[in-house]
């Protein structure tokens, strides 16, 4: 019974981190190629071809070691590279300005 539960967390890890791979594999797909230069970051091949091995290994070989050094690289993506690319690429906040509050412009009380 109990290696049933642990069967079943683990399943569910090696799926939740196969949807990681796949969203950050999306989102490197659909970034521009001068957006990783600007931002100084790797190339967009380079991250590619990483996020895409990262992927393969979930699908196709569920070695642990693959997939953790798989999860540390999307990690390294989402956390740097695509706050990264965002700024660069001018997402992000959608108009206004770094002044802005959640109810419109702080004017200091004025």
């Amino acid at each position: 019974m109990l290696l049933a539960g642990f069967g079943t967390i683990l399943w569910l890890l090696n799926l939740a981190m196969l949807i990681l791979a796949v969203v950050a594999l999306g989102i490197a797909v659909f970034a521009r190629e001068d957006a990783y230069r600007a931002a100084d970051k790797q190339t967009k091949m380079f991250w590619l071809i990483l996020l895409g091995i990262t992927v393969a290994v979930n699908l196709l070989v569920p070695m642990l070691f693959l997939q953790i050094a798989g999860l540390i690289a999307t990690i390294v993506f989402m956390v740097d590279v695509r706050p990264a690319l965002r700024q660069v690429s001018g997402g992000g906040r959608r108009g206004g300005s770094s002044s802005d509050g959640p109810y419109g412009p702080y004017n200091g009380g004025r």
